[in-house]
């Protein structure tokens, strides 16, 4: 029986067509670019091949190219007016506060920027906890560390919790340790991905049977 819900937060508790997560790729690869003195033509084709071994291009950065100033980072991709343009959402509030279970945020970004994101939501008070990227020690998921950090804190074990998030690789690490995990494709672009996937946040309550 599902206990709890770890939620992703960017692109899952609000929708795709806010673009925030657009503007946040954007921001990446001009940084990226610049840290790693190759044009993004150029740089892309490393990143990618670096995200098979990293959970996040701060991680990567960090072991392999020297990068040392994370809060240099987190300014730059996260700037004070990224979420500017996101509304509050009362009836996801409504929704969330019908679970039959608590809910808690896990996510590979910052907590300041978990926080403005739930603040621009009008979510305060909705998730038991927030697990950001500093909380697992900047090595988020969809390393296995990342997920038994969140359960640990929570009292709970694998099989007690419903992960939803719009990464299938984060999706991924979460059934490889066993767990129950659902991607949130709202847009329909993951088209032969073989696993439970929804289109629409408020679906997941027919998991929690």
């Amino acid at each position: 029986m599902i206990k709890h819900i770890l939620l992703d937060l960017d692109d899952t508790i609000y929708s795709v067509r806010w673009g925030l997560e657009e503007e946040f790729r954007k921001r990446l690869r001009v940084f990226t670019s610049e840290w790693v003195g190759l044009p993004w033509t150029e740089c892309e084709p490393v990143w990618r091949e670096a995200m098979k071994r990293y959970g996040t291009t701060l991680e990567w950065l960090s072991v392999e190219k020297g990068l040392t100033d994370i809060d240099d980072y987190f300014a730059r991709m996260h700037p004070e007016d990224e979420a500017d343009t996101l509304p509050p959402d009362p009836e996801l509030r409504r929704f969330l506060e019908s679970l039959p279970c608590p809910c808690s945020i896990l996510t590979n970004s910052p907590l300041f920027h978990a926080e403005r994101i739930i603040k621009k939501l009008e979510l305060e008070g909705i998730f038991q906890k927030v697990f950001s990227i500093e909380t697992n020690l900047f090595q988020g998921k969809p390393h296995a560390s990342a997920f038994f950090h969140s359960l640990d804190a929570l009292g709970l074990k694998v099989e007690d919790a419903l992960f939803i998030d719009d990464i299938p690789r984060y999706v991924k690490g979460f059934l490889d340790i066993g767990g129950r995990g659902i991607l949130l494709d709202e847009m329909g672009n993951h088209k032969n991905y073989p696993h439970e996937c929804i289109k629409d946040l408020r679906e997941l309550t027919r998991f929690l049977d």
